[in-house]
């Protein structure tokens, strides 16, 4: 991560930019993964810094500390002719965002993640006397990884007819992705006590639920109910082999 990205974060929370680099900002955190992880990090640091240190005084050898930390992260680079005053505290958040990225990024060598799995082939959905367009529009979103849209349509969808178990899986797909775990659980849940074609997947997709909420025995443990027949075997495998 860049030094002058710090910069730019602060920049941004303190309502700095120009609504055109509001714009750009907001584009990489929605492109650039790596950008948007330093930033929520680096503002979740610097709420829990300016509450602990606002209104209290800091030793003058703490305050050295800050100083000697903001000349190694900000004062390298001079991206803009802009100055930006920052208090003591926010002096050492970009080495501890540093920090936590190492730690981050050694923990997801240690340790497979959501992420890894979650491809997803685009879908078309069957149109069998539904609503077209509000199928279109379900369809449309989740190819486009669109999930908070996705999701609504998948309940208005469903509202109207719940026994079709594919617009239930993808609802729960949509639900793991927007992190509403309870939600999405009890859906795959339900599906996987199901004769239904989409047992096995909806068991696939409750261990990646679990996967993601980092809680490996469950995982494991789903991983173990999958067919050899079923289609995510294989990977069900590869991943078993990683978590043990």
């Amino acid at each position: 991560m860049e030094d002058q990205n710090y910069i730019l974060f602060e920049s941004y929370l303190s309502k700095e930019l120009s609504q055109e680099e509001v714009s750009a900002f907001e584009s990489r955190l929605k492109n650039e993964s790596d950008f948007n992880q330093a930033f929520n990090i680096y503002k979740e640091l610097s709420s829990f810094l300016e509450h602990k240190f606002e209104g209290e005084s800091i030793s003058t050898a703490f305050q050295n500390n800050l100083k000697t930390i903001s000349n190694t992260y900000f004062e390298k680079q001079k991206p803009s002719k802009k100055v930006i005053r920052f208090k003591p505290w926010q002096y050492a958040i970009a080495a501890s965002v540093a920090l936590l990225i190492g730690v981050v990024t050694f923990n997801n060598l240690s340790n497979p993640t959501f992420n890894d799995y979650n491809n997803y082939e685009t879908i078309s959905l069957t149109v069998r006397g539904g609503d077209e367009s509000l199928l279109k529009t379900a369809e449309n979103a989740f190819n486009s990884k669109d999930f908070a849209k996705a999701e609504a349509a998948f309940t208005e969808l469903i509202a109207m007819d719940d026994s079709k178990n594919e617009l239930q899986l993808y609802r729960g797909i949509t639900l793991l992705e927007l992190d509403k775990f309870d939600e999405a659980d009890s859906l795959f849940s339900k599906l996987s006590n199901t004769a239904s074609v989409y047992k096995n997947k909806a068991i696939w997709y409750l261990a990646l639920s679990k996967l993601k909420q980092q809680d490996y025995n469950a995982c494991l443990e789903l991983l173990k109910r999958i067919p050899e027949d079923a289609e995510d075997y294989k990977q069900a495998e590869k991943l078993i082999s990683k978590l043990e």
